[in-house]
């Protein structure tokens, strides 16, 4: 598909460069174009000049609004063959750049992304030299454009967050850095557009140019171009990230679903089981008024292994199954997994708590989710003679939980980091929460989950 209208540079009019003829026609050297628009108030003066001056101007206005309506329905149309063609969000971006640069004759097209915090700026794609460079296949990290600069005067420039800034190739706002290599690269600037869907900005759309690519007396469209394929990649990416969210959800969910059905055939055969089980062997111990010794004692030794794995069968239900209900508060339910971990054990776990704030059931169950793997692990691994769960408010909006043992603490070894120490950092990642593990040989072992509505991405920490 031609993307561009290359007509522009075919027609565009100076005054000068064509005739007005008896009939109300401008003809210029390469089109004809019939003025059909309300005239404008210079065509009541008697100066030639004047009233030339502003047909052309009229001509040149209607000519530009005609090509900028073509362009915008060739940028949809591209943008629609794009999605069909190339169904993925790095597919369709890779086609974008390709065109922006084969058509406008640029040097290089960019596309730099913003976190989800809007902290965080970085180059994500970049075409140029007929090659596009991802992070997929390691290129951006071979570039010499310095690129993370670039990257922090895009966030900090606030006036490029709303509007397109074209920038030549020494300009002042630029740092430095990235005035040297334009100049060292021949580039004579850049148009850079952002990506905007509402109010909010995903990130921005960047077209590079030679120094010997155009005269001044084009640049309009460029922009304007800019624009109109920075606005269809907004859509898509906002649209392909709403599809993305909707497939970690039903992921989420469908993960829930199972784990609830292991906990339901956990629950109903083996606990069950287990508890019919210890009651008859308890029922066989008091009916066996003369038996052996050694009979006896094996008759114990089946009572207590009946108990233990019914103790385990019930907190593997525990783990599986959401730890928050619909209503329950998170220090209702810390208190709760407190109370049957105490049930397992012998060695007391202390609890002390302030006025928690609630933070939505998904955050919450979460939370406590690492504080029941944490109490797991101290109950079962430490050897601890005493267990303390601390949990507070932080800044009144979010929750801090520490869960510390006395125990045989463990060296500092990520290779030897079983499932629960995994299962913890996976759901402090899944709600951007910081999880710190401070341990060592005989020392104990502190596990602190730190969550706020502006947490920093997580950030898991084994300290000795």
């Amino acid at each position: 598909m031609d993307l561009l209208p290359i007509a522009v540079c075919d027609f565009w009019t100076m005054p000068g460069e064509g005739q007005l003829l008896d009939n109300g026609t401008v003809e210029t050297e390469h089109v004809t174009c019939q003025v059909k628009v309300a005239p404008p108030a210079e065509l009541s003066s008697n100066d030639p000049n004047v009233l030339r001056g502003a047909l052309f101007r009229e001509h040149d206005e209607r000519r530009r609004a005609d090509c900028l309506a073509t362009m915008n329905a060739e940028v949809v149309q591209l943008a629609l063959d794009l999605l069909v063609r190339e169904p993925d969000l790095e597919g369709f971006f890779a086609g974008l750049t390709k065109n922006m640069v084969d058509k406008t004759q640029s040097h290089g097209c960019s596309v730099w992304l913003l976190d989800e915090a809007c902290e965080r700026c970085s180059l994500w794609m970049l075409y140029i030299n007929d090659q596009l460079y991802t992070n997929k296949n390691g290129g951006l990290q071979s570039l010499t454009f310095p690129h993370e600069t670039f990257a922090n005067h895009l966030l900090a420039y606030k006036p490029g967050w709303q509007q397109t800034i074209e920038y030549e190739r020494a300009d002042a706002r630029l740092p430095e850095s990235i005035r040297c290599f334009q100049l060292d690269v021949e580039c004579r600037g850049a148009v850079v557009a952002p990506l905007i869907i509402g109010n909010r900005t995903l990130g921005w759309f960047k077209l590079m140019t030679r120094a010997s690519a155009y005269g001044t007396g084009t640049e309009w469209w460029r922009r304007e171009l800019t624009e109109a394929i920075a606005r269809q990649a907004a859509l898509a990416l906002h649209f392909t990230r709403l599809i993305e969210q909707g497939r970690r959800e039903e992921r989420e969910k469908a993960i829930l679903e199972e784990r609830n059905r292991l906990a339901r055939d956990i629950h109903d055969n083996l606990a069950q089981g287990f508890g019919a089980i210890l009651m008859q062997l308890q029922a066989a111990q008091r009916d066996a008024a003369a038996v052996s010794p050694a009979v006896a004692a094996r008759l114990e030794t089946a009572i207590d292994l009946a108990r233990t794995h019914m103790v385990e069968a019930r907190r593997s239900v525990g783990t599986l199954r959401p730890t928050v209900g619909d209503g329950e508060a998170i220090s209702t339910a810390l208190k709760r997994i407190t109370d049957l971990a105490q049930l397992s054990t012998s060695v007391p776990i202390e609890i002390a708590m302030d006025e928690l704030p609630r933070v939505g059931d998904t955050i919450e169950r979460e939370i406590v989710g690492i504080a029941q793997e944490a109490l797991t692990n101290a109950v079962r691994h430490a050897r601890a003679q005493r267990i303390t769960v601390r949990a507070s408010a932080v800044r009144s909006l979010g929750v801090r939980l520490s869960v510390a043992d006395d125990g045989r603490g463990f060296a500092r070894d990520r290779n030897s980091s079983g499932f629960g120490m995994t299962s913890m950092q996976e759901r402090a990642e899944r709600i951007g929460a910081s999880l710190t593990i401070v341990t060592a040989p005989r020392s104990g072992t502190e596990v602190v989950l730190a969550w706020e509505p502006s947490s920093l991405p997580t950030q898991v920490h084994v300290a000795v």
